[in-house]
């Protein structure tokens, strides 16, 4: 049976964040040699790239497949149990999320019979039973059924709701354990952050001051939930769906410094070179300072 393996998911947009994730994963395991990190690229499944500008069915109403959105890697959160034969232990996380902890605790956790160990979505999401996809614990022998291109398929075939997918919704309610949140940290590093989610796009603190390339979730309106009647005025005041039209600073330097102080690693390895780095900066997939960022940015602890 193959090694246990942490597998991060990306697109082009996003590949810097999955290098730098790769990286900490390894630097902060006491048992880096016991698994595998690889990362899946939307640019090698065609069948990702085949449906652009196609509609398919998310929350109940269509949207159009766009290839090149920030987070078009999402279906390949579905992929590991395939890439591993459905066997063995795989991790799955998105390319935002960086170990600060050793994940070699969470890979051989006792997973009590359950095929996937996640947590739960915070805020509205949270209270309609939508589960964090964007890290998960695997038992891929228990996920025969996951097969990425044909779940794909059935979006645009209006058979699978984007939404109920990414949420596991659908999976047996009984097939899935709890994860602390220690291990998916929303926006959050403290001294008990396992892996650090840098989740609110708006502030991904490689992104400050690029203009904003992702397509906002839409909102529903909610006339039970107070929070929801301000919405209105915030989209007007803000624009469609509330979004800046850059990328914010993040409120935490402590998280910048955390990933900047991991890219110079990088750097210093090889794992990134600079030319690679000017050339990310010239995408708009890095902020345009990054250099001078890292040049401030103190050294991590050892």
């Amino acid at each position: 049976m193959a090694k246990p393996c942490v597998f991060i998911h990306t697109n082009e947009r996003q590949h810097l964040g999955a290098l730098v994730s790769q990286h900490s994963l390894v630097r902060n395991s006491r048992n880096a040699d016991a698994f595998d990190v690889k990362i899946i690229h939307t640019k090698d499944h065609a069948f990702l790239r085949a449906r652009e500008g196609e509609p398919f069915l998310r929350e109940g109403g269509t949207r159009i497949w766009r290839y090149d959105d920030l987070q078009s890697f999402t279906p390949l959160r579905f992929m590991p149990p395939e890439l591993m034969g459905y066997e063995g232990r795989a991790i799955v996380i998105d390319p935002d999320i960086f170990a600060v902890g050793d994940v070699w605790e969470l890979l051989t956790r006792d997973m009590d019979g359950k095929a996937i160990i996640c947590r739960a979505r915070t805020g509205s999401k949270g209270l309609d039973g939508c589960m964090a996809s964007s890290v998960m614990l695997l038992d891929c022998a228990k996920l025969t059924h996951w097969q990425v291109e044909k779940n794909f398929a059935e979006l645009f075939e209006r058979k699978r709701d984007y939404m109920e997918w990414i949420c596991l919704k659908k999976e047996p309610r009984d097939s899935l354990g709890k994860l602390e949140n220690c291990w998916n940290d929303f926006d959050h590093l403290g001294p008990e952050t396992k892996l650090l989610h840098n989740t609110k796009r708006q502030t991904q603190p490689w992104k400050t001051g690029l203009p904003v390339d992702f397509t906002a979730a839409s909102k529903k309106f909610r006339a039970s939930r107070p929070k929801t009647w301000m919405r209105p005025l915030k989209r007007a005041m803000l624009g469609w769906g509330g979004a800046p039209s850059h990328y914010q600073q993040h409120p935490d330097t402590a998280q910048q410094n955390f990933f900047f102080g991991l890219l110079r690693e990088c750097l210093a390895a090889g794992v990134v070179t600079e030319d690679q780095l000017q050339d990310e900066m010239r995408q708009n997939h890095i902020r345009h300072d990054a250099m001078e960022v890292l040049d401030r940015t103190p050294p991590l602890a050892v």
